[in-house]
C-alpha cells in the first residue's frame, strides 16, 4: 500500500499539480479538450485515493484501481491514436502500464486488509 501511496503522490497528484500550475486545466495543446480535463483532474482524484488508503479505507484501494485502469487507458489513446507512437518509445507508458499492472494485480489482496466502511464497491 506505501507504494501505491508514494506513486499517487509523487508521481501522479504532483505531476498533474504541476501541469495545472504551469499550464491551466489545458496542458496539453496537442490533446482534447476532454483529455486534458481528465489528465487534470487526477490532480485531485490521486490525492484522494492516497489520503483513502493512508485512512486504511477499501475505497482508497478502489479508487485506486479506477484510476490506474482510466489513466492507462486515456494514455494508451492518446500515444496510439492521437501522436502515433508506440508503446517502445514512450517510457511513461511503460511505467504506467506496469504500475497498472501491480495494481490491478495485487489490489484485491490490499483491499481485502482495509476497512469496510465508506468503500465505494
Amino acid at each position: 500500500m506505501a507504494v501505491y501511496v508514494v506513486v499517487l503522490v509523487f508521481v501522479g497528484a504532483a505531476s498533474h499539480v504541476a501541469d495545472l500550475v504551469r499550464s491551466g486545466l489545458h496542458p496539453y495543446a496537442w490533446a482534447p479538450e476532454w483529455l486534458n480535463l481528465y489528465w487534470s483532474s487526477l490532480a485531485a482524484f490521486d490525492s484522494l485515493a492516497a489520503l483513502l488508503l493512508v485512512s486504511g479505507r477499501r475505497a482508497g484501494m478502489d479508487l485506486t484501481c479506477v484510476i490506474t485502469a482510466t489513466d492507462l487507458m486515456a494514455n494508451w489513446y492518446a500515444v496510439y491514436g492521437i501522436q502515433h507512437s508506440g508503446f517502445f518509445a514512450q517510457p511513461g507508458l511503460q511505467r504506467l502500464t506496469a504500475f497498472t499492472l501491480l495494481v490491478l494485480a495485487t489490489g484485491p489482496f490490499v483491499r481485502s486488509r482495509l476497512s469496510h466502511s465508506h468503500s465505494i464497491v
